[in-house]
């Protein structure tokens, strides 16, 4: 009976101890990713004349971070933290990264000046996340 509890009493500290921090970075980055992906389906129309990024590029981003932040969301709320999602993850967000820089820089998508500011801010943003699951992912 002790052993039982004890091994219970374990691998809940294994669960919420060591993974903690990679699970804050997760959910961190879910939540602002999620709000991010809101606001561009729900503000898309405002936000095109600001950041001159069109409705038509927009919705579809709003839509893959919403679902992209549950998916992240899904990975930061398991019982264990699998090191190939959390991986995964940062992989991605690297991607995200390298992405925006280089439609920054290129003006692919003719972004304004605020628009091109927002989307370096972003990929700023995104970056840190990326180090802050690295660093969980370490701990792990």
């Amino acid at each position: 009976m002790t052993s039982t509890q004890y091994d219970g009493v374990t691998s809940y500290a294994r669960a919420t101890g060591s993974d903690g921090f990679a699970r804050l970075a997760l959910k961190l980055d879910a939540v602002v990713t999620g709000l991010n992906g809101i606001a561009y389906l729900a503000l898309a129309t405002v936000l095109d004349s600001f950041f001159g990024v069109t409705t038509a590029v927009q919705y579809p981003v709003g839509v893959f971070l919403l679902l992209y932040g549950l998916g992240v969301l899904a990975i930061g709320t398991r019982r264990e933290v699998s090191r190939t999602g959390l991986t995964a993850v940062i992989v991605a967000n690297l991607l995200w990264v390298v992405l925006s820089l280089a439609v920054a820089i290129s003006g692919v998508l003719s972004p304004t000046g605020v628009g091109t500011v927002w989307i370096v801010l972003q990929s700023l943003t995104v970056g840190g996340f990326a180090v802050l699951q690295y660093v969980g992912l370490k701990r792990l």
